[in-house]
């Protein structure tokens, strides 16, 4: 079995905001759960500083911000490879979705999509 789920887990993998909170807070659902078995394979996975600001500033108090910045501390870090570049690129998917109907919520999304991308990661898990 778990040959079969390493098959499906071919590379690095970039955490989602959403996802690491339901894992937080201990929720299941699928995410959690392909989640939980990165954990449990030891598959390479990271966050961007975007991803680390967003679940911060979810914390309720000054002990829960001081345990979650040392729990994620720990993981590593993927940033933008050329600054200029990556955000004219992250700015282009924005572009490209919106001339396709779709609507982005955020652009942050978009650079976090675009940083995925240079880093060759899997995004969302």
């Amino acid at each position: 079995m778990k040959i079969c789920r390493i098959q499906e887990f071919p590379r690095n993998k970039l955490g989602e905001t959403s996802v690491l909170i339901d894992f937080l807070k201990n929720k299941s659902n699928d995410g959690t759960d392909k989640f939980n078995t990165i954990l449990d394979l030891s598959i390479p996975f990271g966050i961007t500083s975007h991803i680390y600001q967003e679940l911060l500033q979810g914390t309720s108090s000054e002990r829960d911000f001081n345990i979650l910045k040392e729990y994620l501390d720990t993981f590593t870090f993927y940033y933008p490879k050329d600054n200029k570049q990556s955000f004219a690129e992250a700015a282009h998917i924005y572009f490209e979705c919106r001339r396709k109907g779709i609507t982005i919520s955020s652009s942050v999304d978009c650079l976090v999509s675009q940083i995925a991308r240079e880093h060759n990661l899997k995004f969302p898990f």
